[in-house]
């Protein structure tokens, strides 16, 4: 499955490369904040984005990432990498809506909490993969000729089935992210 997004990922950028040929292409790193639920606190994200600028209103985002966070006192880390195919609505120059799909690969690993004997508890780990959808907005400002500074926030929803209404438990992971992006035009 994780093979299945992945090719479609890169055959919507590449179908939408001659598209780009008459708009912006635009590639850069991209760092940000991310807190899971029940996280133990905020944690840093690293990443890339592409964009392109197909028209005045109409862009696509194609991003990866990677963020670690903490649970139960650091006795469980995960870890998590998406993958992410975001569509881009501009009603004015600078500001922009986003919605969005992404494949998130995670990791889990369970560790003895700090204080505790190892050799008491049992260390394990397991992958899964997780479909999920973002929506959310943000500003994008020119800074140099050829650089495009960016501040985004997005809600993320993993496991959301969109039967029920927001705040009961049917979300398994759902959470804010707030990036900033350094765009360089190419």
């Amino acid at each position: 499955m994780a093979a299945r997004c992945a090719l479609i990922l890169v055959l919507f950028i590449f179908g939408a490369a001659p598209l780009a040929a008459q708009s912006v292409v635009r590639l850069g790193p991209l760092v940000g904040l991310y807190k899971g639920r029940d996280a133990d606190g905020y944690r840093v994200i690293g990443g890339a984005a592409l964009r392109f600028r197909l028209s005045d209103m109409i862009g696509i985002e194609g991003s990866i990432n990677y963020r670690k966070e903490e649970y139960n006192h650091e006795s469980v880390g995960v870890q998590s990498l998406p993958l992410m195919v975001t569509g881009l609505l501009y009603p004015v120059p600078f500001v922009y809506g986003a919605v969005g799909a992404g494949w998130y690969t995670t990791s889990v690993s369970y560790h003895a909490p700090p204080g505790t004997t190892a050799s008491l508890i049992s260390v394990s780990r397991g992958t899964q993969q997780q479909f999920g959808w973002h929506c959310g907005g943000g500003v994008e400002l020119r800074a140099f000729s050829f650089v495009t500074l960016v501040g985004d926030i997005r809600y993320v929803m993993l496991n959301d089935n969109f039967r029920s209404s927001p705040g009961n438990n049917s979300v398994i992971s759902s959470s804010p992210v707030m990036t900033a992006v350094l765009l360089f035009d190419l």
